[in-house]
């Protein structure tokens, strides 16, 4: 169990976990996923922390289909700082207590900001990583916005 799992299992949300064998050498890590389980790449997403400029929060989240690119004006409007870079690996990692590629936008070590792509609205349930790399979470896109206290915006480029 990872603490991605543990909290949708705490909060009680309709879930479903799903594994593949991760390739070390797969250039992106979430396409990877979408390939080898046979998912549509626009209903699974990536996780990315990004760093803040302007804000009480250094970091926020953004989840973002696989198959998109992240818009740093866009994450940076949403959470109303005033700019946003991608936040070193390093830091990612010991913030969230997940290594890069297997990052998961739930149950991270700290409660962060969290935006995820207005394109999950229209979607019965999305993909995110599980928290660790090979293991996916389908879930809602309602259910991931509660658990991680989140909110939805346009924030791909």
């Amino acid at each position: 169990m990872t603490p991605a799992i543990n909290a949708a299992k705490k909060a009680k949300v309709v879930f479903q976990v799903l594994e593949y064998s991760h390739d070390p050498a797969a250039e992106s890590y979430g396409e990877e996923a979408a390939e080898l389980l046979g998912l549509n790449p626009d209903e699974v997403f990536k996780t990315l922390l990004v760093s803040l400029s302007g804000h009480k929060s250094p970091l926020a989240v953004a989840v973002l289909p696989v198959s998109h690119k992240l818009s740093l004006k866009a994450i940076a409007k949403a959470v109303g700082a005033k700019k946003a870079e991608m936040a070193d690996p390093k830091v990612a990692e010991r913030t969230t207590g997940y290594i890069v590629g297997g990052i998961s936008p739930l149950g991270q070590k700290k409660a962060l900001p969290t935006v995820v792509d207005a394109s999950a609205e229209g979607l019965t349930r999305i993909h995110v990583s599980a928290g660790r790399r090979g293991l996916e979470i389908a879930l809602a896109p309602n259910d991931l916005l509660s658990l991680t206290r989140g909110s939805f915006a346009a924030i791909t480029a």
